[in-house]
């Protein structure tokens, strides 16, 4: 069992004054299995009411508008989290059995389709097909996540935010985001349904309790073979008491940390600060 505190700050230097934006932001975890939430709270400012709810896939959302001239948009995020993960998951399905299974639940189905971030090249398919051979689904699917962190390098500044797979690919680099979305287009093709989740990973695998280190928005997979398993492919580690999970989806347009519109100059500048503190 370990306690993180997680403290995120986002938001929007704007080229000039704002006059208005409208806003949703998905900064804070909810309590589910495996973690459970101690405390949150989420500031903005300029200051704002804010209307909270869980959208479709289940992750906490808070919506907002601005309605006065402002030159930035900032965000705090603060949790606490108390996180055990129980590594004894159920027996896995055979492949004659996953198939009718996933379509017998909307959270399976929907996450077999691929989406335009997600749908792999040839190459890829032809890889997680012959990686997945004589493998029943729950081994396949790991040793897919394994291949693809092995053919693609972590390197931030290659790719953006609304790279595809495709372009990942190509470029044999990428951030976690890119690294999952190759990796759930790889098991949707195979016929393993696997959604994309973020969060964030304390860095340090020494794990030590006291420390604040800094750290970032983390992104991960999830696939079904007969229940839920995690795996962080681009650290090559199972989901563990590093992990805090914020958000689940088919892909990061549906759990960006912070997205909007607004009325004003052309141009903005997003600024990111992430720190994780172990306290137990």
């Amino acid at each position: 069992m370990s306690r993180l505190r997680v403290r995120h700050v986002t938001g929007y230097h704007y080229g000039g004054k704002v006059t208005q934006s409208y806003n949703e932001a998905r900064m804070l975890p909810g309590s589910s299995d495996g973690q459970f939430v101690l405390a949150s709270n989420l500031e903005i400012s300029p200051m704002s009411s804010s209307h909270g709810y869980v959208d479709y896939w289940g992750t906490r959302v808070n919506s907002f508008e601005i309605l006065t001239p402002h030159e930035e948009l900032s965000l705090t995020a603060t949790s606490l989290v108390e996180v055990r993960r129980d590594r004894h998951g159920t027996p896995g399905l055979p492949w004659e059995e996953l198939a009718p299974a996933a379509q017998a639940s909307v959270d399976t189905v929907e996450q077999l389709q691929q989406t335009a971030l997600t749908d792999p090249p040839d190459e890829v398919r032809a890889i997680a097909r012959a990686t997945a051979a004589d493998l029943d689904p729950c081994a396949a699917a790991l040793a897919v996540c394994r291949e693809i962190h092995e053919r693609v390098t972590y390197m931030a500044g290659v790719t953006g935010v609304q790279s595809t797979a495709h372009e990942s690919w190509e470029h044999g680099r990428g951030v976690c985001q890119d690294i999952a979305h190759i990796a759930i287009g790889a098991l949707r093709s195979i016929g393993v349904p696997a959604r994309y989740v973020s969060g964030y990973l304390h860095p340090d695998p020494a794990f030590p309790v006291g420390s604040t280190v800094k750290g970032e928005s983390h992104a991960w997979v999830e696939w079904f073979c007969g229940s839920w398993h995690g795996f962080d492919p681009t650290n090559m580690l199972e989901i563990g008491e590093r992990h805090v999970e914020v958000g689940r989806g088919r892909d990061y347009s549906d759990v960006a940390p912070l997205r909007g519109i607004y009325a004003g100059p052309n141009g903005s500048r997003l600024f990111v600060e992430v720190e994780i503190t172990r306290e137990a």
